[in-house]
């Protein structure tokens, strides 16, 4: 039995949630988010509880994984979710533009403009050098993170670029400390 999967979901209040076929659309005080469900695994409420319940062990697989979304779509709609970015270098900056852009400046020829897809909310700080990315779909913060993350990722030498906050980098030395 997946030890995950057989961990029981808290159903907060003002959270419902419901089965349209292979999807589970979860409605909260923040939002709405839908999740794909496979096939041979249900959900069972008990006492403001969610259960996943799979029909027979060739589902083992997903047992755990669909627990993991399910939990995730309801935290999502609760609380939210976020991931911090820290931008480091010399000139390295992001700004605003309108509500839906952020404009990045890394050491290029030219600014990055990347636009926010829906359901992401991005923050900048006064110093432009932190961002906060946040929304209720915990794969689609993470994915917009990782993006603007790839734009300029951490230079092992230099310790210059965009960089999860909590990430830690090892620094490596240039060819005139290897001899």
């Amino acid at each position: 039995m997946s030890r995950i999967g057989k961990k029981p979901i808290p159903l907060p209040k003002g959270v419902t949630y419901a089965i349209e076929g292979n999807t589970v659309r979860v409605k909260g005080p923040k939002g709405e988010v839908t999740t794909h469900m496979p096939a041979g695994v249900k959900l069972e409420q008990n006492d403001g509880v969610l259960t996943v319940v799979r029909e027979d062990d060739s589902k083992a697989a997903v047992h755990g994984l669909v627990r993991a979304l399910v939990n995730n779509s309801v935290e999502g709609v609760t609380r939210g979710w976020t991931k911090d970015l820290d931008i480091v270098g010399i000139g390295y900056r992001a700004e605003m533009k309108g509500k839906g852009t952020v404009v990045f400046t890394l050491g290029y020829s030219h600014q990055i403009e990347y636009p926010l897809p829906a359901g992401i909310e991005v923050t900048v700080d006064p110093k432009q050098t932190h961002l906060v990315v946040s929304g209720i779909d915990r794969q689609k913060v993470g994915f917009v993170a990782a993006e603007m993350r790839s734009l300029r990722p951490p230079d092992p030498y230099k310790n210059k670029g965009v960089r999860y906050s909590d990430e830690r980098l090892k620094k490596k030395v240039g060819k005139t400390g290897a001899k």
